[in-house]
């Protein structure tokens, strides 16, 4: 959609698709997924993707090429603050000084929940060390608040568990996240389908963040075209501005002015 932009930490994207990298069959998968999403902002798993890391091994950089997307290196896979904080700082030193991240702490492994004690103090102190922080959360709008409050640059709760596929199961949490934020909100986590990510758009949702929906589907290809789709017919309808929901019918054609 021509003009209809969202800014980050002062940089202009015109998709509001956001993907991931992980567990796609291989590279050549990775790089066709990505293209067909039309994502220009792709997040990376420090600790489980090779971006320069070892030498020796297939480079993830050479399918998702920095020169054409802007790389978002996360923090998933990290349980602590303090891993958290080091794993941004490496991505920074491997990545030339790139200081967007997308932070996550979890707080167990059953759930992937996050944990936002330890959210909040490893966004202190990334914040601190001059990062642009993108911050995982739950769909908590207190939280939501003191992590813009501390110089988070986007926040993004959790529509329902990292790789559950449930869809939205929160809207009016996602509703008051969305009134009281003065920087962007992004669904990431639990969307499945396109369905998923159509209903997060219409809710007002600057952007939405996946990675399993896409690289788990039969045809992961197919799937990122369809969540490109989604992201831009929800996108449009929010701005369009649905009509009320009524208990009772009201006839699209109504009797007045008719030749009858």
């Amino acid at each position: 959609m021509a003009g209809d932009t969202f800014t980050v930490a002062g940089r202009e994207f015109r998709s509001r698709l956001l993907v991931g990298t992980g567990k796609y069959r291989d590279l050549t998968e990775t790089g066709e997924a990505i293209e067909a999403s039309g994502a220009e902002i792709v997040t990376v798993a420090i600790r489980r993707s090779n971006i320069g890391q070892s030498p020796d091994e297939p480079n993830l950089l050479d399918v998702v090429p920095p020169s054409r997307y802007t790389i978002l290196p996360n923090t998933a896979g990290c349980y602590t603050a303090q891993d958290a904080v080091r794993t941004c700082r490496l991505a920074r030193e491997l990545l030339d000084g790139h200081n967007l991240v997308k932070l996550e702490v979890l707080g167990d492994e059953r759930t992937l929940y996050p944990d936002v004690t330890a959210t909040i103090e490893a966004a202190r102190e990334l914040v601190a060390d001059g990062f642009d922080v993108m911050v995982y959360t739950s769909d908590d709008p207190i939280i939501a608040e003191r992590l813009e409050e501390i110089g988070c640059v986007a926040i993004m709760p959790l529509a329902a568990p990292i790789g559950s596929g449930l869809g939205v199961q929160n809207p009016y949490n996602l509703l008051t996240i969305i009134e009281n934020a003065g920087v962007p909100v992004l669904v990431d986590a639990g969307v499945g389908t396109a369905s998923d990510a159509a209903i997060a758009m219409e809710l007002g949702c600057d952007g939405v963040l996946l990675n399993t929906a896409i690289a788990g589907a039969k045809e992961p290809v197919r799937m990122a075209r369809a969540m490109r789709l989604a992201v831009e017919s929800g996108r449009e309808a929010y701005l369009a501005g649905r009509i009320p929901r009524k208990r009772f019918a009201s006839a699209s054609s109504p009797l007045e002015g008719t030749f009858f």
